[in-house]
């Protein structure tokens, strides 16, 4: 079939019993490009996840691999795939997710973070952009007169396209990286992504001036361009960026108050409005003779960061841009990356220099300044590869490039190239020069134990590191808190740590907002209009009602490597026992109704019960903070009151029996001690060598019960039960309105206990036996459950039940 005539396109065929090859119309086309990259990029982020290198790699390789540098290069299927008459469709597409993508980039970036972090980022983020752009400019001299056909560019255009290439750190690859790497929320994150927001302004700026330099292309036209022109193109960008900050700001910042929770009326339409926003102001930066997508940026500058309407808007526009319309991008620009234009050992030294020039840029010029504001040596380099960090926001300058006739094919390919090289020994090299989490083995805690010296004052604190996944956790956590808060021999210091997926369409804003107004090093920094978020609120007005010691964390991770987090804080801060919360929740005490998080977090707390360097506590939520619409101080004036410990024996109960000693010490607890005794002693069945062990074991659960009734026999009740149909028992406690609360060890039983129990399907691998019953939705049980273990470095390599 004949080709079709460009000038009759049609939009859609009529089907192929009509004739029409659909391949020749425009969307049905549109549809197999799209279908095309989107399956190509995934394949590849799936092939590069295991180097734990950023999506954005995978996008550009993909759009790389479909065009002339691979598979473009079978002029058949080129012509067929991605005919020439497609490419404005295309790009338009692309175009429309670039503008878009160019807003989040705005929306994420919170200027005020500069001044957060002091005057070391300013002067890291100053020499991270000055050194690589004279490094630029001075070898731009240079490839001008090598590289064939840039010598027809003016010198002005070319030496500022080659600087910003060079100097331009990608803010959203950066945190995504940085996440990755859990390096987030440490000071040489924090201080990166204060360096990195600086950066990308000064960077956008610097490439709004470039813009308005190259006008409508170089050669014989550019003799025709005015300077003139220039002036007034810069004046507008000027005075378009003035009005944006001084009017649109404010009004911005109405609109993101209308759509606060507390005002849930016509948000979608201001967020309709916002995206009509997005468009209007692309329009008047391209009508000014700026690009589009500096208005775009510029308008994403205006939207207020500290409430929920960016995070609104983030969900309404994330996926789809990120998702789909991006990988066109990426697609359209790999269309024109030929690596075959760089042909002979002169032209691939060009590439060898021109990544050599951007590395020792932006990494010496980091590196020192790091060194002279003091910061370590380690942490300085990691800070100056981190600032080398390029990816898509780098592709769309090199594409603007090319579009202006700044840089031809030969130039295009070789600064791509230098992008791709850069984001990727990124991830490589921070591993390799700092590394601030250690990867916990059971082979090296104890080691670790004998490192670590005693806290100071630790006899007259006790710390729990409480570990929540959202609200709807606080109210529990702060009644637990209550309940175990003693009132005359020791303060409570609680380490509350907020856990975050890190999921593919997390976004730096995100990341950003919750480490900088929870985590590591911005504790305890509540500033005016940082106290949104709802767990800090409600914790610090509980503490601000009782004697309690506070801190907030943030760990951001994947699933798979969260516990990494949790034990980083609970070794630096030497806690006694780390909480975590159930993977279901009820709503209220008996209810059917349940809430479940995702899946993995079951295997998160499997995890951190296998591996913990210090006791653990899983708390089974069943209306024991009377659900997550309890207000704040509802929870730390209710004291409960009723609490069933149960005791078999062994190291775990005897844990649970110590944690049920301080909450007897609190005068509002009821506590009722349930111990359950075999039928006959044991030793006199044990063989002659079971029974020295049989014994010491018997010995400390009996000077543990004894001390334990001799300390607070008075205010405690005390119940003992024979080991027969121990499942019906524990049952029965637990279906029973008499206790709001179970404690329960984890424990390992004797033969005979597992064998009756053996019959009961594990449904909570990681509780034990009775913690499994107790914690079933499928027994009508009322109590809320607190399974402990503790911890046993001996015992860590045993199977978890």
């Amino acid at each position: 079939m004949l080709p079709p005539n460009i000038t009759s396109i049609k939009t859609s065929s009529d089907g192929v019993w009509q004739g029409d090859n659909p391949l020749n119309f425009a969307f049905p086309l549109l549809i197999i490009q799209t279908t095309l990259v989107l399956l190509t990029s995934h394949c590849l982020a799936v092939l590069i996840k295991p180097l734990r290198q950023p999506k954005v790699i995978a996008e550009i390789l993909g759009g790389i691999l479909l065009g002339p540098s691979a598979l473009g290069r079978n002029k058949e299927y080129l012509h067929l795939v991605f005919p020439s008459w497609s490419t404005p469709i295309l790009e338009s597409l692309a175009s429309v997710g670039l503008l878009f993508f160019l807003f989040l980039v705005g929306l994420e970036l919170d200027l005020s973070s500069i001044r957060q972090n002091g005057k070391s980022a300013f002067k890291i983020a100053l020499a991270g952009i000055t050194l690589p752009f004279l490094f630029g400019a001075g070898v731009s001299l240079f490839l001008q007169k090598a590289v064939h056909g840039e010598n027809k560019v003016g010198y002005g255009q070319f030496i500022i396209f080659m600087g910003v290439s060079l100097s331009i750190t990608a803010f959203p690859v950066l945190a995504r990286i940085l996440a990755d790497l859990k390096l987030l929320t440490t000071q040489v994150g924090q201080t990166a992504m204060a360096a990195a927001a600086f950066n990308d302004v000064v960077a956008w700026i610097l490439l709004a001036l470039a813009v308005s330099l190259a006008g409508k292309g170089s050669g014989a036209e550019s003799h025709h361009q005015s300077s003139l022109i220039s002036i007034w193109v810069l004046i507008s960008g000027v005075a378009f960026v003035a009005f944006m900050l001084i009017v649109v700001r404010p009004i911005m910042d109405w609109v993101a108050r209308q759509c606060s929770s507390d005002n849930v009326l016509v948000d979608d339409v201001y967020i309709c409005l916002t995206l009509v926003g997005v468009m209007v102001s692309g329009f008047l930066t391209d009508l000014i003779g700026i690009h589009a997508i500096f208005g775009a940026f510029v308008f994403g500058l205006t939207i207020p960061k500290g409430g929920e309407f960016a995070v609104r808007l983030m969900k309404k526009i994330q996926d789809f841009v990120s998702g789909l319309l991006l990988p066109l991008y990426f697609a359209s620009s790999g269309l024109k990356t030929d690596v075959a234009k760089i042909r002979g050992i002169e032209a691939w030294g060009l590439l060898v220099l021109v990544i050599s020039m951007a590395c020792a840029g932006k990494i010496l010029g980091t590196f020192v300044m790091a060194l002279l504001c003091m910061i370590p040596v380690r942490e300085s380099l990691a800070l100056g590869v981190l600032m080398n960090t390029k990816g898509l926001v780098e592709l769309i300058v090199l594409n603007i490039g090319r579009e202006k006739k700044v840089l031809n094919d030969e130039m295009f390919a070789i600064l791509v190239l230098m992008a791709l090289f850069t984001t990727f020994m990124t991830t490589p090299m921070v591993m390799a020069i700092y590394k601030p989490f250690r990867r916990l083995t059971p082979q090296n805690q104890r080691g670790l134990e004998r490192q670590l010296p005693p806290a100071k004052d630790s006899k007259d604190e006790f710390r729990i590191q409480a570990c929540v996944h959202g609200p709807e956790n606080v109210p529990s956590l702060i009644k637990l808190t209550e309940l175990i808060r003693t009132t005359e021999k020791s303060t409570l210091k609680l380490y509350v740590m907020r856990l975050v997926e890190l999921t593919d369409r997390s976004s730096s804003i995100l990341m950003v907002q919750k480490t900088r107004k929870n985590g590591v090093p911005f504790i305890n920094r509540f500033r005016q209009g940082m106290s949104h978020d709802q767990i800090v609120t409600s914790f610090e007005a509980y503490k601000q009602l009782r004697r309690v010691t506070i801190r907030h964390s943030t760990a951001i991770s994947a699933l798979s490597t969260m516990h990494e987090d949790i034990f980083h804080v609970a070794e630096a801060k030497r806690v006694a026992m780390i909480v975590l919360p159930f993977h279901k929740q009820w709503r209220r005490e008996g209810e059917e109704e349940i809430d479940r998080v995702s899946h993995g977090w079951r295997e998160v707390n499997r995890t951190v019960l296998q591996n913990a360097p210090c006791s653990v506590a899983v708390l089974v939520d069943r209306g024991f903070g009377f659900g997550s619409d309890q207000t704040v101080a509802e929870p730390a004036a209710t004291v409960l009151k009723r609490v069933c410990i149960i005791f078999f024996g062994g190291p775990d109960d005897r844990r649970a029996l110590d944690l049920g000693g301080r909450m007897a010490e609190n005068p509002g607890g009821n506590v009722t001690l349930v111990r359950f005794i075999g039928q006959a002693r044991r030793a006199a069945t044990s063989s002659i060598a079971e029974r020295p062990t049989s014994d010491i074991k018997r010995e400390l659960d009996e000077a543990a019960v004894d001390d334990f009734m001799r300390k607070w026999g008075g205010s405690v009740e005390y119940e003992e039960k024979v080991m027969a149909n121990v499942k019906d028992e524990v049952l029965k406690i637990g279906q029973s309105r008499d206790y709001e609360l179970v404690v329960v060890g984890k424990g390992r039983f004797p033969s005979t206990i597992e064998a009756e129990l053996a019959d009961h399907q594990p449904e909570n691998v990681g509780l034990g036996l009775i913690g499994n019953i107790l914690a079933s939705s499928d027994h009508g049980i009322f109590a809320s459950v607190l399974v402990i273990q503790q911890h046993n470095v001996a015992d860590i390599n045993e199977a978890i039940v």
